[in-house]
């Protein structure tokens, strides 16, 4: 199978969710392509049998490259198998106001580029205070410690779930 993966990310969460598929997929001997949204102005989707997209939400919306790469190439995602990694915090919690806003910011995505993605994950992604602005750093550290007690003081914090993500690429290159 032939799988293009195309990601946007903010700290670097997703480009390593992105990377692990690539090498997962690769691993079991597809063809794959990683390529960041920004690059992806002059690439034929439609060489490709399936498509994996990963993006991560801040504040409701997904990095302008990764909607902008969907908006122009939606007819031929729209052809193909394809899977929508939503990587956010809220998707390591329970919150149900928390999934009611990945819902809407996934819907959002939708509507803002005419594409609607065959099936959508929601991956857990990481707090990574040693990449944050001062600003960010504060605002994050709070929301951090409303919602995860086990979180300490500012330190890294990685959320994904490798052996579950795995499964997912597994059952979905399976078809």
């Amino acid at each position: 199978m032939r799988v293009l993966i195309v990601y946007a990310t903010t700290e670097g969460q997703t480009r390593r969710i992105a990377r692990f598929a690539a090498d997962h997929l690769g691993a079991a001997r597809h063809s794959v392509e990683l390529l960041h949204a920004a690059d992806g102005d002059d690439l034929d989707p439609a060489r490709f049998d399936t498509a994996i997209l990963a993006g991560s939400v801040h504040a409701g919306v997904y990095q302008e490259e990764l909607t902008g790469f969907a908006r122009d190439h939606a007819a031929a995602l729209g052809a193909m198998r394809t899977l929508f990694l939503s990587v956010s915090l809220s998707a390591a919690g329970t919150h149900p106001e928390d999934w009611r806003g990945l819902d809407a910011a996934v819907e959002r995505f939708c509507n803002e580029t005419g594409w609607t993605p065959g099936r959508i994950a929601h991956v857990a992604g990481a707090l990574r205070f040693s990449e944050y602005s001062f600003f960010r750093y504060w605002a994050m550290r709070w929301i951090a410690q409303h919602r995860d007690e086990s979180v300490q003081g500012g330190s890294d914090v990685e959320y994904t779930d490798w052996d579950a993500l795995r499964a997912l690429l597994d059952e979905w290159a399976a078809g």
